[in-house]
């Protein structure tokens, strides 16, 4: 099958963005020092703010680690995780809660309800059907039996919940996982949501674990940037850029110090005519280079920039 666009840390594992969610996904270890964080509950205060994109890379990230992860798609009423990963929309995690479907409530295999996906170590539950009741299925007992059955059999539990501002679904989940991550819109998400959101989780009982600034803008030159480890081809393109980068400023370096050379050379002529005795005078040594031979610096800085052109273009030529 074939990578989904939106998984980004999948299908190019060396760009700046992947290197960030690792960062995200070191900084989460270590945010919990009492005991192993096994379930994170991604939120955000309105739709669009980039959290369904944040939880899959995220769950990514875990699994290219080598974790066990399972990604729980708890927004019921729009799901999209399914899309991202080319998943089936059902059955999913409503149709779990609800028992609707079930034969023997005291007998669930939860693997019915569970998708493999493309990404090694990583498995998806849907969201499932569309309910009438969401909120009413997370506060269910069934609810924290699902994550206390999934704890046994994987290392993280990955939870996408419903933006806070709209519904209290994610306010529910806040208070039965681990911690919580807010993401948020560079110059989208208004700072008294954002403040309220906060307040609400913690009024619950819910641990936060920070918030993640989505959207920033980030120009097309640093985009593509690449560092020593991203790749030969990388690597050979900086120092292309390097070597004309060289070239150019030895050259202005060089005809700055002609130019000056020229002038400094007029003023000396000048002092000469005006003084009537300067015959009479005997000149410093460095002086009397300068007149007997005037291009002769000239001609120095022209054999080392021939020679500086010379060592960067063999170097060129050994890049490509």
């Amino acid at each position: 099958m074939k990578i989904k666009r939106e998984l980004i840390v999948q299908r190019d594992p060396k760009s700046p963005i992947s290197e960030i969610f690792r960062t995200l996904r070191t900084n989460i270890q270590f945010m919990s020092t009492n005991k192993k964080l096994q379930t994170l509950l991604i939120t955000s205060t309105f739709p669009s703010e980039g959290k369904s994109w944040v939880a899959s890379n995220l769950a990514v990230t875990f699994a290219q680690a080598g974790n066990k992860v399972i990604l729980i798609d708890a927004d019921m009423r729009k799901g999209r995780q399914y899309t991202i990963f080319g998943a089936s929309p059902r059955p999913g995690l409503s149709n779990y809660l609800s028992g609707i479907d079930i034969e023997n409530p005291d007998d669930i295999d939860i693997s019915k309800y569970i998708q493999k996906t493309d990404v090694e170590n990583l498995l998806l539950m849907p969201a499932g059907n569309v309910p009438p009741n969401p909120s009413e299925l997370l506060v269910s007992p069934q609810m924290v039996k699902l994550l206390e059955d999934l704890k046994e059999v994987c290392d993280v539990i990955i939870v996408d919940g419903t933006p806070c501002e709209l519904v209290t679904d994610s306010i529910i989940l806040s208070r039965i996982v681990d911690s919580t991550v807010i993401v948020t819109a560079h110059k989208e998400t208004k700072k008294d949501n954002l403040e309220k959101i906060v307040k609400n989780i913690q009024n619950v009982g819910g641990h936060l674990a920070g918030v993640v600034i989505n959207k920033m803008p980030v120009s097309a030159k640093k985009y593509n940037e690449k560092y020593y480890y991203y790749g030969k081809e990388g690597s050979q393109q900086a120092a292309r850029e390097s070597i004309n980068e060289i070239k150019r400023k030895t050259s202005d370096i060089l005809k700055q110090n002609s130019n000056t050379y020229k002038q400094e050379q007029y003023e000396d002529d000048n002092i000469n005519l005006n003084e009537s005795d300067a015959d009479d005078l005997e000149r410093p040594s460095f002086i009397k280079d300068k007149v007997s031979n005037p291009n002769s610096a000239v001609e120095k800085s022209n054999n080392i920039l021939n020679q500086i052109n010379s060592f960067l273009d063999k170097e060129k030529n050994n890049l490509n």
